[in-house]
């Protein structure tokens, strides 16, 4: 198949999907339903997984990555996070602009060479970071807004995927990602602790975060949970705001500008609700938009590496933990 002369047919950016499981199949449907884009193959090294989400989408399968090199102008990368930085270094080096799931890779050092490569090669590095494009929180994003203190809690049932990574780099990192941008401000001290429960990694894990500037930030992940829930709450000066990422909803607190009672001031409650919103279609939209107008990106390499930072610290001070309370508990 002529993958370049079918793009130009379309007028479209090319576009591929590197790993067709769970996440990288979504991809693939979204760049099929933008007209901007041009999906013109999916890779896997499971053939009958390439193949399948081929056929649904409309385009071409391969098994090796490597034969899509001079033939698309940008991809999303969906492989396991210990593949991330062999597949995007691939691409990035070709000149083609990606979009990695989160995290952005295995180590920091790998995140480092990667957003270099990207500068030098003036390609569009984008982080898969979901939630930013969850419509509550990017309603709370455009307001003015300096958090004194942040409590975060992620729960999910347990799903046997996803597991080659603990909580903090599939599930936490959401939450570390979010608050580094709404702070703004370089950490000062982390505490962390957790626990394995069901899987061979952490399960569980719990992290107090300081900053320079003095906010405080507390974030609970957990795959091990019984019921589903991805609430942030944001106590700035004179708010309150509740962000419920699962049901697309938030609730604003605030100092009206009356009394309630002879000097106590009323609190002015607003609630809403999102509705009919694809954040995943909007994400990689936004992405297509970067490569094609140069426009910036939500999330960038850089804020990728640092979010991939600060869930490492966690993630070893976690594994700390469970090790001091394995030894505690056979003693």
């Amino acid at each position: 198949m002529d993958l370049s002369r079918r793009s130009d047919a379309l007028g479209a950016t090319r576009c591929a999907v590197i790993g067709t499981g769970h996440i990288g199949r979504f991809h693939a449907q979204k760049y099929a339903g933008l007209a901007e884009a041009a999906l013109v193959a999916v890779a896997d090294l499971n053939p009958e997984a390439a193949a399948r989400v081929a056929a649904e989408c409309g385009c071409h399968a391969e098994t090796d990555y490597r034969k899509l090199l001079g033939n698309v102008d940008a991809v999303s990368i969906a492989v396991p996070t210990t593949r991330h930085f062999e597949v995007a270094r691939a691409f990035l080096e070709a000149g083609v602009h990606a979009l990695i799931e989160k995290p952005i890779t295995s180590t920091v050092d790998e995140a480092r060479i990667l957003n270099s490569i990207a500068a030098d090669k003036g390609v569009v590095l984008q982080v898969g970071h979901l939630e930013r494009f969850n419509a509550a929180l990017v309603e709370v994003s455009g307001r003015e807004l300096v958090p004194l203190f942040i409590e975060s809690h992620r729960l999910a049932p347990f799903r046997p995927r996803a597991t080659d990574v603990d909580v903090v780099l599939d599930l936490m990192i959401h939450d570390i990602d979010i608050v580094l941008d709404l702070v703004r401000s370089p950490i000062s001290s982390i505490v962390a602790s957790g626990a394995r429960v069901l899987s061979g990694t952490i399960d569980i894990a719990n992290a107090r975060i300081e900053f320079e500037n003095g906010s405080v930030c507390n974030l609970t992940a957990s795959r091990v949970s019984a019921k589903t829930e991805r609430k942030m709450r944001i106590f700035a000066d004179e708010a309150y705001i509740v962000v419920d990422f699962h049901n697309r909803g938030l609730r604003v607190h605030r100092l009206g500008t009356r009394e309630a009672f002879p000097g106590i001031p009323e609190i002015t409650n607003d609630e809403r609700r999102f509705d009919q919103h694809d954040a995943l279609r909007d994400q990689i939209a936004a992405f297509v938009d970067a490569v094609r107008n140069g426009s910036g990106v939500k999330v960038c390499g850089s804020q990728g590496q640092q979010a991939l930072e600060a869930a490492l610290q966690i993630a070893e001070l976690v594994r700390r933990s469970a090790l001091r309370l394995g030894r505690a508990t056979r003693s």
